[in-house]
């Protein structure tokens, strides 16, 4: 019975020892193993947070770059926009240098005719009367009627026969009205009919010669109703030095009334 109880104890003193032993294996295994489990967390979790970092990186140049072509978008329409606006610019630069263009040949065709018509006329006396026709006006107005206009159409009908001429434009008012204000009446009856025959029949502007006379050289000077409308009128007559017209000077003398 005492050997049995003695191979008892060292029984379990065998297990208690194996199982200090077992315990001692697994502690000594399994703690460097964790050891490594905790670095490669430590550097998922590290590296889970350098990814973060770098998607926030990501994301704030993201948005940059959007800001940065919404500028260049726009900086883009600016440009389209600039360069739209110098083709305009272009454009109308061309036409303007057309038109100076064409007003410098006008200016030099008008100054070589100019400078022929003060080569002819080397004496006025050369000039003789060779037509003449008197426009009527309504009161207080300066509006060429149709009848003024046909007189005035008839009246250059052949310019185009003289070579040296030019026309006396004169207007004129009835007695009625301040001086003053019938000066002014007369000439803007002179200056519509000077605007007439350039715009009409293209008479060069520097062949005619017009002054408004107001009340001044009546054609009449009764004081009635008939003698006052014929006070209202233009006075227009055609000059020439061409040896040709000197006859019918006399002849449109005689025949002309005011």
């Amino acid at each position: 019975m005492h050997g049995r109880f003695i191979s008892s104890l060292v029984i379990a003193g065998a297990l208690t020892f194996s199982g200090c032993a077992t315990k001692k294996y697994v502690t000594n295994t399994t703690t460097p193993i964790k050891g490594q489990v905790d670095q490669v967390e430590a550097k998922v979790n590290q590296q889970g947070q350098e990814i973060n970092k770098q998607g926030q990186e990501i994301e704030t140049q993201k948005t940059a770059l959007s800001s940065t072509n919404e500028r260049a978008v726009a900086a883009d329409q600016r440009a389209g926009d600039a360069i739209n606006r110098a083709d305009q610019a272009g454009q109308k630069a061309e036409a303007a240098t057309a038109k100076a263009d064409t007003a410098n040949q006008k200016s030099e065709s008008n100054s070589h005719d100019i400078g022929a018509l003060r080569q002819v006329i080397t004496n006025i006396d050369d000039y003789k009367q060779v037509k003449e026709t008197a426009v009527p006006f309504a009161f207080n107005k300066d509006v060429l009627t149709p009848d003024a206009q046909q007189k005035l159409d008839e009246l250059v009908a052949d310019k185009n026969s003289y070579k040296h001429y030019f026309i006396a434009v004169e207007g004129f008012t009835d007695k009625s009205g301040s001086a003053d204000y019938n000066a002014a009446l007369s000439r803007r009856r002179a200056d519509r009919v000077v605007q007439y025959l350039v715009a009409k029949h293209d008479i060069p502007i520097y062949r005619i010669h017009m002054v408004g006379l107001g009340a001044q050289k009546l054609a009449d000077e009764g004081r009635g109703r008939a003698a006052n409308a014929k006070n209202r009128r233009v006075e227009v007559r055609i000059y020439s030095s061409d040896a040709n017209f000197t006859a019918m000077n006399s002849s449109s003398s005689s025949s002309t009334s005011r």
